[in-house]
This record gives C-alpha cells, sequence and structure tokens, in this order.
C-alpha cells in the first residue's frame, strides 16, 4: 500500500526532518517505490511536484527540501502501485478545480471494484490515468461541486458532511485512508492499512500535534520570519515519522484542521441506500 503524510499549521512553516524520513520510505527504509507526490499550498494555489521514481533516491525532492519551502497545508504521497501503471497520470496527489481554487487529493488503500460502479462516476470530472485513487477522487470532486457553485464560500460544516459521506461510501469499497484539501482545510479519513505483519486492520492515519513559541526548537520546523506568536502544527501519516507521541486515529474516523487545529471530527456510521440505479451503496448517518 501507499503512504499518506499532511501537514495543517497556524503560520507557513517547513518539517524538514519529518518529510525526509517520509521520502527514505520510499525505497531505502519502506517499499514504496513506484512514485512520490507532494504539494505546498501558497498564494491561493498548491505548488504540486510528482514523480513517477522512488522518492528517496529523487534529486527533485531534494532540491524540494533544501529549498526549505514554507507552507500552512502540506498534502504528500508515496506510492506502490496496486492499480495502473508506473507513470506521472497514475502519481499521487491528484489535483482539480472546483469554484476558482485547487483541490488537492492522495488515497492510501486499494478500492478494487469501484470503477465496476459506474453510477458513481460524475459527468463533470473524469480521470486522467487509470488508479481507483484518482477515480475516487473525481467521485468526491462531482459531490462537491454543487456546493462550489454558488458566489459565496460553501459552509464548512456542508464540507466536511460531503466529506464524511464520501469517505463512509469508499470504505465499503476496500481500505479507504484519504487526506484532501480545498486549499483551506485539511481534510482525513483513517480507516484500515496494511500493517507491518502483513494484516490489513486500524489505524490508516496517525496524527501528532506540535506547539511551541518563538524561542522553543522543535526539529527540523521553522516558521516565518515576523510570525512570532505561538506556532501549531498537526502532521498526519500513514506511520509514526519520529519519536514523538504520534496518536492513532480509530477507524472510520473524518476529521478537518485548520491552521493546526482539529476543528472537526466524527467517527462515522455506515449504512446502505439505494441509487437510481438500485445498487446498494454505504451512507454516513452520523452527521
Amino acid at each position: 500500500m501507499c503512504e499518506l503524510f499532511g501537514i495543517s499549521s497556524k503560520h507557513p512553516t517547513t518539517v524538514q526532518f519529518s518529510l525526509a524520513e517520509f521520502a527514505r520510505r520510499g525505497g531505502a527504509t519502506g517499499p514504496h517505490i513506484d512514485g512520490w507526490g507532494v504539494g505546498f499550498f501558497r498564494e491561493g494555489d498548491f505548488l504540486l511536484v510528482r514523480e513517477p521514481e522512488p522518492s528517496h533516491a529523487s534529486a527533485h525532492l531534494q532540491f524540494i527540501r533544501d529549498q526549505q519551502i514554507h507552507s500552512a497545508l502540506v498534502v504528500s504521497h508515496i506510492r506502490k502501485a496496486t492499480q495502473g501503471s508506473v507513470c506521472l497520470r497514475n502519481t499521487q496527489p491528484f489535483q482539480r478545480e472546483s469554484g476558482g481554487r485547487p483541490h488537492l487529493f492522495a488515497h492510501n488503500g486499494d478500492l478494487g471494484p469501484i470503477r465496476l460502479r459506474a453510477d458513481l462516476a460524475p459527468a463533470c470530472y473524469r480521470p486522467i490515468g487509470e488508479s481507483d485513487s484518482e477515480f475516487a477522487f473525481c467521485i468526491l470532486m462531482g459531490m462537491l461541486q454543487p456546493l462550489w457553485q454558488a458566489d459565496s464560500t460553501p459552509p464548512f460544516q456542508l464540507r466536511f458532511q460531503t466529506f464524511c459521506d464520501f469517505a463512509a461510501q469508499m470504505a465499503t469499497l476496500g481500505a479507504a485512508n484519504f487526506l484532501y484539501s480545498d486549499g483551506e482545510y485539511l481534510f482525513a479519513h483513517s480507516h484500515r492499512r496494511r500493517q507491518d505483519d502483513g494484516e490489513i486492520r486500524a489505524p490508516g492515519l496517525y496524527m501528532l500535534t506540535r506547539a511551541h513559541h518563538e524561542h522553543d526548537v522543535l526539529s527540523g520546523m521553522t516558521i516565518d520570519e515576523g510570525n512570532s506568536d505561538e506556532q501549531i502544527v498537526t502532521l498526519l501519516a500513514s506511520v509514526p515519522l519520529s519519536d514523538e507521541a504520534w496518536r492513532p486515529m480509530p477507524e472510520h474516523t473524518a476529521l478537518a484542521l485548520y491552521q493546526g487545529k482539529l476543528v472537526a471530527q466524527k467517527q462515522l456510521k455506515l449504512q446502505t441506500i439505494c441509487t437510481g440505479s438500485d445498487a446498494a451503496l454505504p451512507l454516513s448517518v452520523s452527521l
């Protein structure tokens, strides 16, 4: 399976140590050799770099780390291919536009039968590659599109509810760990993943929150000059990337982060409903 890494912070930050450790799992300390990608939110858009090569030996990723790019929202992915060839179009994170802003998405897991569900495919978004992950992202964007058609930014609660409904549906198809950002919030769903012993079980994601003031020192973390108040950084990862107290997220948990703070969390409850094609689909009823 692939691995995920995300950051939400109060002020733009670099987390060099965590990113370096994550990159090493792409072929050095881990088997994820089929590509990597990272998106940094800056000036209303994501600086997105992807490469269908192992991350641990990538000169491109080393250059990014050397530049110490500052961002308050980061979504990253390293790939172990299960569906789709090893090529750029199947390399995550994936990006789409809606409502005049970028949306970024990465998935860890295997949603094997998803492409058999033609009734789920939105007319407005289509995958470029062949992966189940991008197909799922197109479904999410189709669900979100009505919210972003209005002239004003949709309320957070509607965005979070839509993400929860999406995650609840995808979780019945296979392992469904997601990171998604609309450039304002970082949304996540923790499900199950293949653990070191080969078993597929929870947790799918771990979370760590770091807080410090101007003169505190935390490994590999810096903030922009001029931001002298408290910095809050929350990291999400498929596996702990340091010796700190990473917390495992419970199975079927959806959450949202804003400026490093946890602003919403739901334990999803699933039930099936029928679409117009009389196919059974799950739905989150916890909201």
